[in-house]
């Protein structure tokens, strides 16, 4: 392969298996998919989405709802606390697609009826136990208040209530990770009977990808969004969210030198392209990455068996390996790394990607 420097290698058929199997998860659910294209950020696995029949998306930011809008995707939900900041640029991309906001909290819900200028769909962010943004689930004073801001202005829709279980992440097992979405479907599902008579349209969304994984249905709300899948990566593998196999992204990393001594290998990949995530080990260690031999078209087997990343720097990535495994490469040849965390792997190398 014409490789030079730390590229992502995306499996194409990986990933349309691992896109038609949640879209089908979903029809069979009854509800709505509406992923999240933060993971991948790629016009070509975007196109693969595109022919799977799906059409509503997720972002993360108003300069990815811009991106995608001009590929082509008109109905964007920017899945991040509005920033009013970017209520400018909000605007202008709602007057050409159907885009939907998160607010959070009475204030940012005032300032945006005050500024909104052209229609907006809205969710109001809820906390369902992840502790990072959102209104908790039994605070009635704030989504009451949020909600009257909404009201008063005429460009602005209630989309309904929207959350994201991020803490399956940090689950340990399958049985924990549907325990966390059993909880969260029971807090959003009190909302939508409180409020579902005043608002009679109102909306559930859901969405990370463990629970949207390993869960038989997905049933109980109105839209899920998980947005890993498509890649999947180490984290979600230790989490029992897919198989080595169904990990469809490897870091194809030039071998800079090789030490027989300590039976470790140094790669031109580091933390700038891997990022630092890491899986603490039983024994006390860190993991960065599992080790695959790439083949001359770029696709992988199985992990070689006792290899492993154990620290990256900036630049430098130190692996792990027995001896026998070890002797097999030199200096210039290169080798694959599976990533604890695609999404972050994959944004660092948005301009380094290559399909095989």
């Amino acid at each position: 392969m014409n490789i030079s420097r730390p590229s992502l290698l995306v499996d194409r058929e990986k990933v349309k298996r691992n896109i038609r199997r949640m879209a089908q998860k979903a029809r069979a659910s009854g509800v709505l998919f509406r992923p999240h294209f933060k993971t991948h950020q790629s016009e070509e696995v975007g196109k693969i989405y595109f022919n799977e029949g799906i059409r509503q998306i997720t972002v993360s930011s108003v300069s990815m709802a811009q991106t995608f809008a001009r590929w082509g995707w008109n109905d964007i939900t920017i899945a991040f606390p509005l920033n009013l900041r970017e209520m400018a640029a909000v605007n202008r991309l709602a007057s050409q697609v159907d885009l939907h906001v998160l607010v959070e909290n009475p204030f940012t819900a005032q300032i945006l009826a005050e500024k909104a200028t052209v229609r907006l769909g809205v969710w109001i962010k809820i906390d369902t136990g992840y502790h990072r943004v959102g209104l908790a689930p039994d605070d009635f004073q704030g989504i009451d208040t949020v909600l009257r801001w909404l009201g008063t202005s005429r460009f602005l829709h209630f989309d309904g209530f929207l959350t994201h279980a991020g803490h399956t992440y940090h689950a340990r097992g399958r049985e924990q990770v549907l325990e966390i979405m059993e909880t969260a479907l029971q807090r959003m599902t009190l909302l939508k009977q409180k409020y579902g008579r005043q608002y009679q349209d109102l909306q559930l969304s859901y969405g990370d990808t463990p629970s949207c994984s390993l869960a038989e249905s997905c049933g109980g709300v109105d839209e899920i969004r998980p947005g890993n899948f498509v890649y999947y990566d180490i984290m979600q593998y230790h989490l029992g969210s897919c198989m080595l196999d169904d990990i469809a992204v490897a870091i194809a990393c030039p071998v800079v030198a090789i030490y027989p001594e300590r039976s470790e290998m140094v790669v031109y990949g580091g933390g700038v392209h891997l990022s630092k995530e890491f899986i603490a080990g039983d024994e006390g260690f860190s993991l960065y990455g599992y080790v695959v031999a790439l083949e001359e078209d770029g696709h992988w087997q199985a992990p070689l068996a006792g290899a492993y990343v154990r620290s990256l720097s900036q630049e430098h990535g130190v692996i792990r390996l027995p001896q026998n495994a070890l002797e097999k490469f030199r200096p210039g040849d290169l080798v694959g790394i599976l990533p604890v965390h695609a999404c972050l792997a994959a944004d660092l190398l948005k301009n380094d990607t290559l399909f095989i």
